[in-house]
């Protein structure tokens, strides 16, 4: 199966999917009365609830990193955590420069 590999790559792109799917995830249990399109309008209206959704869909990475970590695949952990990185960054920028 494709997710044993120790592949740096690999770990980029599970590092970019899980906050997406902690989004998701996110809107499911908290916010499934909204349609997917309020949410989103929501969540760039309001700072704080974009902070909430951004904390959540990291903890998606962080256990993603860690099972990798414990697994001893560090290359795709290494991955996992570039992409974490970047994707912090991202919202960093979002959240106070626009």
């Amino acid at each position: 199966m494709f997710l044993k590999k120790d592949n740096f790559v690999l770990g980029l792109i599970l590092g970019f999917l899980a906050p997406l799917l902690g989004i998701v995830l996110f809107y499911f249990v908290k916010f499934n009365t909204f349609t997917f399109k309020e949410f989103l309008e929501v969540m760039v209206m309001w700072k704080s609830f974009f902070t909430a959704v951004i904390t959540v869909s990291l903890i998606a990475d962080g256990a993603l990193f860690t099972i990798y970590i414990n697994t001893e695949r560090d290359e795709t952990a290494r991955g996992i955590f570039v992409a974490t990185l970047v994707y912090t960054i991202l919202c960093l920028v979002l959240k106070y420069v626009l």
